[in-house]
C-alpha cells in the first residue's frame, strides 16, 4: 500500500514540465537560502577597514626636567594609526569628528585632549591623573559596528600603554648609559685630581698651622709684650683652619660623588650581565626555530645556525676585554700596602672572577663550534641534527650557567669588598671633617684666651700645646687619606669605572658593554612595556567565519525546506487516490463514509499506510534538499569539512527528522500544525546556540536548549567539520534521531483522537472562502 501511494505521487510530480520545475524549485530554494547567508557571512571582520573612524589630536605635548625630551603621545598615536589598516581611520579636527559621528559619516570618533601627554606624565608626581581619551560612538547605524569600533579603540589604548611604558624604560636605560659614560670621562678624572690637590693643600695647611701654634707658645713664654703678635698669629691659624675646612668640604663632596657614580656603574654592569644571560635564552629560541625548520627548508635552517655561530664567535672578544680589565684591576690592587687586610681577599676574588670568565668563554667557543657543525649536518642527517640540537641546547644551558656564576661571584665576593673600600674612604673623610670642626672650635677658644693672656700665660701655653698636637694629628690623618686615595684610586678606577661597574674597568671594556647596552636598549624597553605575549593555539580550528556559520544556516535551511514542502504538497490523500491504490476505480464505495484519514481501512489501506505512503515523497525531496545544500556548502562555497561524508550524513539525518516533524504536525493539525512548525523555527533560531553561546542567552532558552533538534544537529555538523572529541559526533546524531520517536508517536497513534477535530477546523476555515 505504501509503495502504491509513493509510486502514484511520483507519477503526478513528474507528469508535466510545470510539476518538474516546481519539484526542482522545492529542492533548490532551501539551498539558495543557506548559500546566500553563508556567502554573506564569509569574512565580515576581514572587511572592517571600510568602517570610517575619525581621530582628532589636540595633544599639546609635555616636557619636564626628569625627561628633557618633548613627549607627545598624541603624535605617536597618529603615527601608529597611519600604519594600521584595521579600520578606515580619518584624521580630522575634533569639531568635524564629533559632527561626523552625529551625522553618520563616521561610525565612531576618538579625540585626544590637549593635556593627554601631561596627564600621563603625572605618574612621576604626587598628584597622579588618569589620562583619558574621548570616544564618541554612533550606536544607531548598525548593531555590530559599535563592537568592531570598540575593538579598534581598545587597540589604540593598548598601543598608548605599550608606547608609554617603552618610552619610560628607554629613558631609564639611556640614563644608566650616560652615567656609565660619565664615570669614564676625562671630567671625572679631572675631578679626582682636584680632590687629591685639595686634600694635599689641606694637609700642608694643617702642618703649617701646627708649627705656627708651637712658635706662638714659645714666644708667649719669653715675653708678655708680644701678645698683639700672638693675636695676629692666632688669626692666621684660624684663617688657615678655615681654608683647610673648605678644602676638606670639597674633598668630601668629590668622594661622595665618586662613590655615587661607582654605585650607578655597578647597577649598569649588573644589567649588562643580565642582558648577556638573557641573550642565551634568545639563542636557544632561535636554535629551536632553526631545527624546527629542518625538513621544510633545511638550507634556511643551516643558514640560521651558521649565523648564530658567527654571532656567538664575535662576542668572544667581550670575554677577552673583560679578563684584560680584571688583570689591570689586579695590578692596581697589588699596589696597596701589605698591611691592608682587604688586599688579599680582593685579589682572590678577582682571580676567581677571571677563572669563571675563562670557563664562560670556553663554553661560548664550544657552543659556536657545535652550531657551526650542526649547520652542515641539518642537510645531511636528520637524526644527527636532532642529537646536535640536544647537545647545543645543553651547551647553551652550560654557557648561561657560567654567566650566572660570574654574576653571582661578583655580587657575593667582589662587590662587597669594593663597597668596603668605598666605606673606608667615606669614614676617613668624616673623621677628618670632625677634626677640622674641632680645630675651628679650638681657634675660637684661642681668641677668647688671647683676650686674657696677660693674666693666665701658663694656661694659654698648655692649650696651645694641645692645639699643636691636634693639628699634627689632623695633618697625619689627611696625609693617610691622600695615600689611600692614590693607592686605592687606581683600584678605585677599577672600582669606579668598573668597581660598581667593575666589569667595565678599562675604557675599552666599558665601550663594549656600552655598545651592548645600546644595542639591546630597544629590545629591553619593548620587553618591559609588554612582558607577556599571547600565543594563540586553536583547538579544532575553523578556516573562516563563513565556515563557522555554515552549520547554523545549513540546518536552518533544511527546516525551512521542510516547511516549504508541507506548504506546497498535500499531506492528505484524496478518496480518488485511495480508490486507485486499492484498485477500486475512481471512487471509494459509499460505505467508506466521509472523506478523511482512515476511511479506507476496511479495504486494507490503514492509517499508517496513508501516513508513510504520502510521507515517502516528502522524505525523498527532503533528502534531495539536504544533499544539495551540503554538497553546495562543501564544493561550491568551499566550507571547511574535514569529514565530508559525516557532514553529508548530518544533512541527511536532519532532513529526515525535520521533514517528519513538520509533516506530522501538518498531517495531525492541518494549518495549525504549519503555524506550530513556524513557531518552532523561530524558537530554535533564538535558542539553538548557533550564533551566540547558549550560556549568554536568557535562562528560558538555556532550559529549552536540550529539547530542541537544532542544537544537536549543529553540534554534529561542527564535529564533522573540525573533528570530534570522543563519541561527540555519534552522540549528537543519536540525540537528533531520537526526535523521530515523539514525531512518529504523534503521527501514528496520538493523532487518531484529533482527526475529527482537525476535519471540523478545516471545514470551518474553508467555509470562510478566504482561508
Amino acid at each position: 500500500m505504501i509503495w502504491g501511494i509513493f509510486k502514484r505521487d511520483m507519477c503526478h510530480a513528474t507528469r508535466n514540465v510545470i510539476a518538474v520545475i516546481v519539484s526542482m524549485g522545492l529542492v533548490v530554494v532551501p539551498a539558495l537560502y543557506a548559500w546566500f547567508n553563508i556567502a554573506a557571512s564569509w569574512d565580515p571582520y576581514g572587511n572592517t577597514k571600510a568602517l570610517k573612524v575619525a581621530v582628532a589630536n589636540n595633544d599639546k605635548g609635555y616636557k619636564s626636567d626628569l625627561i628633557p625630551v618633548r613627549v607627545n603621545v598624541g603624535e605617536t598615536i597618529i603615527s601608529t594609526l597611519h600604519a594600521n589598516d584595521q579600520l578606515d581611520w580619518q584624521f580630522v579636527k575634533s569639531d568635524k569628528a564629533i559632527d561626523g559621528v552625529k551625522s553618520g559619516e563616521y561610525y565612531a570618533a576618538i579625540v585626544i585632549p590637549k593635556g593627554f601627554s601631561a596627564d600621563m606624565m603625572t605618574l612621576f608626581s604626587p598628584d597622579i591623573k588618569h589620562a583619558q581619551l574621548k570616544y564618541y560612538l554612533n550606536e544607531k547605524i548598525n548593531p555590530i559596528a559599535p563592537h568592531i569600533t570598540d575593538q579598534g579603540a581598545t587597540t589604540v589604548v593598548n598601543t598608548i600603554d605599550k608606547t608609554f611604558a617603552k618610552t619610560i624604560a628607554q629613558v631609564g636605560l639611556d640614563l644608566a648609559s650616560s652615567i656609565l659614560h660619565y664615570s669614564q670621562s676625562p671630567q671625572m678624572a679631572e675631578y679626582m685630581r682636584n680632590l687629591n690637590g685639595n686634600l694635599t693643600t689641606m694637609a700642608d695647611t694643617l702642618s703649617g698651622a701646627s708649627q705656627q701654634v708651637t712658635s706662638y707658645s714659645q714666644l708667649l713664654g719669653s715675653a708678655n709684650d708680644i701678645v698683639d703678635s700672638t693675636g695676629k698669629l692666632l688669626a692666621s691659624a684660624t684663617k688657615a683652619g678655615k681654608q683647610a675646612q673648605n678644602a676638606l668640604k670639597q674633598g668630601k663632596s668629590g668622594a661622595t660623588s665618586l662613590t655615587s657614580a661607582g654605585a650607578n656603574v655597578t647597577s649598569s654592569v649588573n644589567t649588562a650581565l643580565d642582558q648577556v644571560s638573557g641573550a642565551f635564552d634568545q639563542v636557544a629560541a632561535k636554535v629551536n626555530k632553526a631545527f624546527d625548520a629542518i625538513g621544510k627548508d633545511s638550507d634556511t635552517a643551516a643558514s640560521q645556525l651558521a649565523t648564530l655561530s658567527e654571532q656567538i664567535s664575535s662576542g668572544e672578544s667581550l670575554y677577552d676585554t673583560y679578563i684584560t680589565s680584571l688583570n689591570h684591576m689586579r695590578e692596581s690592587v697589588e699596589q696597596l700596602p701589605d698591611s691592608d687586610s682587604a688586599k688579599q681577599a680582593l685579589l682572590e676574588a678577582i682571580d676567581r672572577e677571571i677563572t669563571l670568565l675563562e670557563a664562560a668563554k670556553g663554553d661560548s667557543q664550544k657552543l659556536a663550534q657545535q652550531l657551526k657543525d650542526a649547520s652542515t649536518q641539518v642537510t645531511q642527517d636528520t637524526a644527527a641534527a636532532e642529537r646536535s640540537r640536544k647537545e647545543i641546547l645543553n651547551r647553551i644551558t652550560s654557557a648561561k650557567q657560567s654567566i650566572s656564576n660570574v654574576r653571582d661571584d661578583y655580587a657575593t665576593n667582589v662587590k662587597p669588598k669594593i663597597d668596603a673600600l668605598a666605606s673606608t674612604v667615606s669614614t676617613l673623610i668624616s673623621q677628618t671633617d670632625s677634626m677640622i670642626t674641632q680645630l675651628s672650635g679650638t681657634a675660637d677658644d684661642l681668641d677668647d684666651v688671647t683676650g686674657d693672656v696677660g693674666t693666665n700665660v701658663m694656661s694659654i701655653r698648655s692649650t696651645l700645646g694641645a692645639i699643636a698636637k691636634k693639628l699634627d694629628s689632623s695633618a697625619a690623618t689627611v696625609k693617610e687619606l691622600i695615600t689611600k686615595l692614590e693607592t686605592g684610586g687606581n683600584a678605585g678606577d677599577g672600582n669606579s669605572d668598573g668597581g660598581d661597574g667593575d666589569n667595565d674597568a678599562d675604557s675599552g671594556e666599558s665601550d663594549e658593554l656600552r655598545a651592548l647596552a645600546t644595542a639591546n636598549a630597544s629590545t629591553l624597553s619593548t620587553l618591559i612595556s609588554a612582558p607577556v605575549a599571547l600565543h594563540r593555539v586553536s583547538v579544532y580550528p575553523i578556516a573562516n567565519y563563513g565556515s563557522a556559520m555554515a552549520p547554523f544556516y545549513t540546518i536552518l535551511s533544511i527546516w525551512v525546506g521542510a516547511i516549504i514542502l508541507c506548504a506546497m504538497l498535500k499531506v492528505t490523500i484524496s478518496d480518488r487516490e485511495k480508490a486507485h491504490v486499492l484498485g477500486l476505480g475512481d471512487t471509494l464505495p459509499r460505505i467508506a463514509g466521509p472523506s478523511g484519514p482512515g476511511n479506507a481501512s476496511r479495504w486494507g489501506l490503514r492509517l499508517d499506510h496513508e501516513y508513510f505512503g504520502r510521507y515517502a515523497i516528502f522524505a525523498l525531496l527532503a533528502l534531495l534538499q539536504g544533499t544539495l545544500v551540503c554538497l553546495g556548502d562543501t564544493y561550491f562555497l568551499g566550507v571547511q569539512a574535514n569529514h565530508a561524508l559525516q557532514f553529508l550524513a548530518v544533512g541527511w539525518l536532519a532532513a529526515l527528522v525535520f521533514s517528519n516533524i513538520v509533516y506530522t504536525l501538518t498531517v495531525s493539525f492541518g494549518d495549525i500544525g504549519k503555524a506550530v512548525a513556524v513557531v518552532l523555527l523561530v524558537m530554535q533560531v533564538a535558542g539553538s546556540g548557533g550564533t551566540f553561546p547558549i550560556e549568554t542567552l536568557p535562562k528560558f532558552f538555556q532550559m529549552l536548549y536540550p529539547f530542541l533538534p537544532f542544537p544537536h544537529a549543529i553540534d554534529a555538523m561542527h564535529a564533522a567539520m573540525a573533528g570530534s572529541y570522543g563519541n561527540e559526533y555519534l552522540l549528537d546524531m543519536v540525540y537528533l534521531a531520537l526526535f523521530l520517536i515523539p514525531s512518529l508517536l504523534l503521527g501514528l497513534v496520538l493523532r487518531k483522537p484529533v482527526i475529527r477535530l482537525n476535519n471540523w477546523v478545516s471545514r470551518n476555515l474553508e467555509s470562510t472562502k478566504v482561508m
